[in-house]
């Protein structure tokens, strides 16, 4: 008992320094001066429209084609949490990015908001390489991409079967099938899955008579003596100015929660199987130390084939590497990009 106590006041100490210091080092909102900013939007596949920012580079040459990087937004997040972020670090450092919002989120298209569906998640990356990949300043065969949280699995998904994606790089990723489930560390039992998923099933008579929409998961809106480490290290991101974000038209007490009967769409979400085949293009897993997601990145990179890599971030947890501008490796996504989407 004296051991789990230590170990439970190690954790919360640790949570503590790292709230502490993000309060200085976190820029979820950074602007660059470097870096023209436009709003866009194209369609999908299935002829909805995705919502994007598309950061230029201020130095870019009349005539001349750049390699081009899409970022996707953590799950369950909008463009304008930490996507946007890494978009314009991204941008200064000479690429042309495109931070995108996932079908249902934010201004793209979708009904109803926030439900899940991964393989038009997926789809939306093939869409942001669309309106990439024919635009005359872009040299579409130097397309990359970076996937944050959920969107590593999405991007990874994607680049299965778009090889126009050349270049894949996750950062604190979830594979949001096994989490769903298995849960963190394979702690849902497959009874609990089940009850999960017959809860969700009961619940599509609730909406399709016309009924109150559930929503789950997602953040929580207020602390407690009982809120888990996890769980005070996404509020400290998506419930205070660190991070909050509420699209327009938006209701705040359903940001980052998806709907409960759509959920279970993760349940038959496998995005590592055949990961291999996406060699020989390159993938980079980037994670932090102490994430408690890291467990994804590291079964992602065992599983990939050549060239592949896995970045640990020393320090790090999962949020830290969301906004936290001096643990982020701008300088290591540089330098993998720059190597792999070569002109």
């Amino acid at each position: 008992m004296k051991r789990i106590l230590l170990l439970t006041l190690t954790l919360m100490m640790m949570l503590s320094t790292s709230i502490s210091f993000a309060q200085t080092d976190a820029d979820n909102f950074y602007k660059s001066n470097s870096a023209k900013i436009e709003k866009v939007s194209f369609p999908n596949q299935y002829k909805m429209q995705v919502a994007g920012n598309l950061f230029l580079p201020k130095d870019m040459k009349e005539g001349e084609t750049y390699p081009a990087i899409i970022v996707g937004h953590p799950m369950g997040a909008v463009k304008e949490q930490s996507a946007n972020l890494y978009a314009t670090k991204m941008a200064e450092r000479g690429f042309v990015t495109l931070s995108i919002d996932l079908s249902f989120w934010g201004g793209s298209d979708g009904e109803p908001r926030n439900a899940v569906l991964p393989e038009l998640y997926a789809e939306s990356f093939s869409a942001a390489v669309d309106f990439l990949g024919t635009r005359p300043f872009i040299n579409r065969e130097h397309i990359g991409v970076i996937g944050i949280c959920g969107s590593g699995s999405f991007a990874i998904s994607a680049a299965k079967i778009d090889p126009r994606l050349k270049a894949v790089a996750t950062v604190s990723m979830y594979n949001m099938g096994a989490a769903n489930r298995n849960g963190l560390n394979h702690a849902l039992t497959l009874e609990q899955r089940k009850q999960i998923i017959a809860e969700a099933a009961e619940q599509r008579y609730v909406e399709f008579l016309g009924g109150e929409t559930k929503y789950t998961s997602g953040t929580v809106h207020e602390l407690t003596e009982q809120s888990t480490l996890i769980e005070r290290e996404f509020y400290e991101f998506y419930r205070t100015s660190r991070g909050e974000f509420t699209p327009e038209g938006t209701d705040p007490l359903t940001t980052t929660h998806p709907t409960f009967s759509s959920n279970v769409k993760f349940m038959n979400f496998y995005p590592f199987a055949d990961i291999e085949t996406i060699s020989p293009r390159p993938m980079l897993f980037i994670t932090g130390e102490n994430a408690h997601s890291r467990e994804f990145s590291e079964d992602a990179y065992k599983r990939a084939a050549e060239p592949k890599e896995l970045y640990i971030v020393p320090g790090a947890g999962h949020v830290d590497l969301y906004d936290r501008v001096s643990l982020i490796p701008f300088d290591k996504l540089e330098a993998f990009f720059k190597e792999y989407l070569k002109q």
